[in-house]
């Protein structure tokens, strides 16, 4: 018999500590020859990240020793960091962030050195003993310079040989089966990637340069997205030209100007309506598709949220879903036999997974956690959508209260966390998190939102937030607590907002611009002012604002007045506020500003720094640390 007790007092199996420590960060999953190869972000480790190799004989085991952190600095985001070329890894390790030559059984061997350089995208040009990657260049005044650059595996360590230079920024490098054509992304301030990018293509010649560089697709207002190429030598991408993120191939016989824009075709004949086959790139490295075959491709695609995979045949453009438990989440590459990518369902954690092309047979490689929760402590998400500002709609998934020992007291309501998503333009998953588990085994109820801005739902959704930043997020998200509080599913005297980075400011400007909403909020690493972010930021994220909210200094009115800082004397409730001391992306002084003004206020404030933490928490400490001091903090709000 279950026991009586208010929601948010529930006893839950899971602890703070089970979720720190049993959760891997699984990504960048890659397949060399007959071995799969991935890395895994270990929080007990104080979050360093460690490739890991499958031999096809099952063997599984740690590639990089300890002393090595695969982890790149480019972007401050990251991603490929690492690849794998017949048994050999070369890994960028975070601390110098030199590339390693790493070998089993020997000793890493570094192949770059001798500046203050970051390197990622790396990709192998075996017939040239080289690697081509993206470079940030930290050696001169002002912004570091990026360009794509060839690092040669023999002879001293050095820097590398620009090969790709002029704009500022680069991306996915990739070259041709036969040697003979490197593809890259490029950009230039004020875009970001998922605004407008460019493709090109450039003959290289048998010394490894670069002729005939020729843009092939991409504005400033169409967003390019993994280039690659096929077995036989066709070129494939991701663009978004009409209104949602769609793949094509380029024709082999192709020239230049007109005759390549009559010669982009859509691979899929009848994509599913409203479905994305792109992601943002706010990391190197992502892909939603890959080739198994000269003639198939395996590609992994969204809608309404949800990801699903299925097969591609390339001559007809027959999309074929598989019916599959697991969504893919994380990297996705293929042979004929397999594909591999990170994937979850509503009800399992993440985990590496290999499928079968053939038997459509799908094998666990790694779980993130081995933790296993019974299904009557499992909250399964509820897609909603619900009417918001503009007569438009907004989405999220809605999680009840869930704990197989307990029950509410008749008519009582749960309280309601909700939470906004960094980025602002990433998107909320609905596949299994520990994290929101966490609260809703306690008898709390969560709903995780894709406001306006998030990706996902097409390019007209995304642009939403631009210029409305602060507006259209905090619409969205006061509007999905006020649609579940009309629909009897959440407490309207106890709604917490919680978010981290741009999701942190999202929460504080609800707080400070809607008083009487939320009658608590928390902020990881959030934004306080948006005016200080924008002459205080790294480069990738420099000119983002510019799209956000308007060009500065020139709309200086609308960042002050868009900044919480500046208005906390509307601010009417408790607020808790986590930040990393090694933060590059947000600077500390953005939490320090807001707590020290709202413990001048008066108001219930709590400020946690971690000194060796930086942008999003990564050791186990942390974010056991912080569950716990949550959760306190809002039961000692509603004693």
């Amino acid at each position: 018999m279950p026991n009586v007790a208010s929601y948010g007092a529930w006893t839950s199996p899971l602890s703070a500590a089970m979720v720190a420590t049993a959760g891997l960060r699984l990504g960048a999953p890659a397949i060399d020859g007959g071995a799969v190869y991935w890395l895994e972000g270990r929080p007990a480790d104080g979050g360093r990240s460690v490739l890991v190799r499958r031999d096809a004989d099952g063997l599984t085991e740690d590639v990089t020793p300890r002393e090595i952190n695969v982890r790149t600095r480019v972007h401050e985001y990251g991603g490929g960091a690492y690849v794998v070329a017949d048994g050999v890894a070369y890994v960028v390790n975070f601390e110098d962030q030199h590339i390693y030559r790493v070998r089993r059984g020997e000793i890493p061997e570094p192949v770059t050195g001798a500046g203050a350089c970051c390197y990622a995208d790396l990709v192998m040009d075996a017939a040239r003993d080289q690697i081509i990657c993206v470079r940030e260049d930290h050696r001169g005044d002002g912004e570091p310079v990026n360009t794509i650059v060839r690092v040669p595996l023999t002879g001293e360590p050095g820097t590398g040989e620009v090969l790709v230079a002029g704009h500022d920024f680069y991306s996915t490098p990739r070259l041709s089966p036969d040697g003979t054509q490197l593809a890259w992304l490029a950009w230039r301030h004020p875009q970001m990637p998922w605004d407008g990018t460019e493709l090109w293509v450039a003959d290289v010649a048998a010394d490894g340069t670069l002729a005939g560089a020729r843009t092939i697709a991409g504005s400033e207002h169409e967003s390019i997205y993994q280039p690659g190429w096929s077995p036989d030598g066709t070129l494939y991408f991701v663009s978004d030209r009409d209104g949602w993120w769609k793949i094509y191939r380029l024709g082999r016989s192709a020239g230049q100007d007109r005759a390549v824009a009559r010669s982009l075709q859509p691979v899929v004949r009848n994509p599913p309506a409203d479905a994305e086959f792109g992601r943002p790139q706010w990391t190197f490295g992502s892909a939603t598709w890959a080739c198994a075959g000269p003639d198939r491709l395996v590609a992994a695609y969204t809608r309404a949220g949800r990801w699903s995979l299925a097969t591609i045949h390339v001559p007809t453009g027959l999309l074929t879903d598989l019916p599959l438990d697991v969504s893919p989440l994380d990297g996705l590459v293929a042979d004929r036999q397999c594909a591999v990518f990170v994937g979850a369902s509503a009800s399992a954690p993440d985990a590496v997974v290999r499928l079968s092309l053939a038997s459509q047979e799908v094998e666990v490689l790694r779980p993130a956690s081995a933790l296993t929760l019974g299904a009557g402590y499992i909250s399964l998400p509820e897609a909603i959508e619900f009417p918001t500002g503009g007569g438009c709609s907004a989405h999220a998934f809605y999680y009840p209260p869930r704990n197989k020992d307990f029950v509410p007291p008749r008519g009582e309501r749960p309280p309601l966390i909700v939470i906004c998503h960094g980025g602002p333009t990433t998107a909320t998953r609905s596949t299994f998190d520990l994290h929101v588990q966490y609260w809703t085994s306690r008898g709390f109820a969560v709903a995780d939102v894709n406001y306006g801005g998030s990706s996902g739902y097409g390019r007209a959704y995304r642009d939403r937030l631009k210029g409305n930043w602060g507006i259209v997020d905090v619409e969205d998200t006061i509007n999905a607590a006020s649609h579940l509080v009309a629909q009897a599913k959440a407490d309207m005297r106890r709604l917490v907002v919680r978010g981290g980075s741009s999701g942190g400011y999202t929460v504080l400007a609800a707080l400070t611009f809607h008083p009487g909403v939320f009658g608590a909020g928390a902020s990881y690493y959030g934004v306080s002012d948006i005016e200080s972010l924008a002459r205080d930021t790294h480069k990738f994220e420099a000119r983002y604002l510019d799209s956000l909210v308007g060009p500065y200094p020139e709309m200086r009115q609308r960042y002050f007045d868009r900044s919480p800082i500046h208005f906390v004397d509307r601010l009417s409730c408790a607020l808790i506020l986590f930040q990393g001391l090694q933060d590059k992306v947000v600077p500390p002084d953005q939490s320090q500003m807001m707590a020290d003004a709202v413990r001048a206020k008066g108001l219930p404030v709590e400020y946690h720094t971690f000194p060796d933490e930086q942008h999003g928490f990564r050791r186990a400490a942390t974010i056991e640390h912080c569950l716990e001091a949550e959760l306190a903090f809002y039961l000692k709000l509603w004693k």
